[in-house]
């Protein structure tokens, strides 16, 4: 046993020792089981241009192995291509293999993630004088606000391993046998940039959505693709807690509204947003709600269980009718008789 894991941390140092300089310093994952195998989604349309398709991959959590949704995001600096993680089998255990930005895709393992991924290099597009031109024979795209596209089939089939059982990881038992091409390794001595913060963020949404676990979706993630990267306020489990406040007001203000203008405010008041702050009566300062000065108004506020000052009756001034054109015995509103 301890002969083992000696020969495991041995492995590790090894590994480290021939991963370039240039590269960032990755966590190294190293994990017992397998990872389950790749979900079979449909790659949302990118919504602008110049956003770089990230495709989704198994990472490992607390609770074992979660899905990274694919998502479209912004590269670190014109010319950047993404090359994604992948997880590879070496001395009995399943290592991650962080992605990373370059001037040329490398190696990740062979793993045909699709969309441009298949396993070799990249072919859902290109750079091109500053522009970035997407393959649409792999990429799906917004034609309505995006122009510069093209079909290119021929190095999509040139491309490809083919990966019918959708494995999500390369060497060992049932996984992926392929070895680093030239190109590939050329790629790995390129300087490397870690991925973005966007990236590092979409990650840890996707960590902390319980959905995205493999015990909770057995291989089948709700979400396993997104137009735009996940964060902790945009994912789906924090947007189903957030309170409707629409929903929220219910009937307690209709029924007693008097008591919520004296005493203190019920749920139909508290539920209440007013503005992009979200606040409601017990949030301002010393519990007064404040109404714009828009014109026509005047600035009023109203103090929490104050009653309002009685409203003083001032009648708009009237086109009287000249005394003889009255009936006999007439008495007007303010006491004055005619006759």
């Amino acid at each position: 046993m301890r002969l083992r894991r000696l020969s495991r941390w041995l492995l590790l140092a090894l590994v480290l020792a021939i991963v370039p300089a240039s590269s960032y310093a990755g966590v190294f994952i190293s994990v017992g089981f397998a990872p389950p195998v790749l979900p079979v989604y449909v790659q949302p349309p990118c919504p602008q241009p110049g956003l770089m398709w990230t495709p989704g991959y198994w990472a490992y959590g607390d609770d074992g192995y979660y899905w990274v949704p694919g998502a479209w995001v912004p590269s670190p600096y014109v010319g950047a291509l993404w090359t994604p993680p992948y997880w590879g089998w070496s001395g009995g255990m399943y290592m991650f293999h962080p992605g990373y930005w370059g001037p040329h895709v490398g190696y990740y393992g062979g793993v045909n993630y699709g969309f441009g991924y298949m396993g070799v290099g990249f072919v859902g597009g290109m750079w091109h004088g500053g522009v970035f031109a997407y393959n649409t024979a792999v990429m799906r795209v917004n034609t309505t606000v995006i122009r510069n596209t093209y079909i290119d089939r021929t190095i999509v089939e040139h491309n490809t391993i083919i990966n019918n059982n959708r494995v999500a990881y390369s060497g060992g038992p049932g996984g992926i046998q392929h070895q680093p091409a030239p190109e590939e390794r050329l790629a790995m001595r390129d300087q490397h940039v870690a991925p973005t913060n966007v990236q590092s963020q979409h990650e840890q949404a996707a960590r902390m959505e319980r959905t995205s676990y493999f015990n909770s979706n057995h291989g089948r993630p709700a979400t396993a693709a997104v137009a735009r990267p996940w964060n902790a306020q945009n994912r789906p489990s924090a947007m189903n807690q957030r309170p409707n406040s629409f929903n929220n007001r219910g009937t307690a203000g209709a029924n007693n509204g008097m008591q919520n203008r004296q005493g203190q405010p019920n749920s139909a008041y508290q539920n209440r947003g007013y503005g992009q702050q979200g606040g409601n009566l017990q949030n301002r300062p010393n519990g007064q709600y404040e109404r714009p000065n828009n014109q026509g108004y005047n600035q009023r506020q109203v103090q929490q269980g104050q009653n309002r000052p009685a409203q003083q009756y001032h009648p708009r001034p009237r086109n009287q009718q000249r005394p003889q054109d009255r009936p006999a015995g007439w008495r007007d509103p303010n006491g004055r008789n005619f006759r």
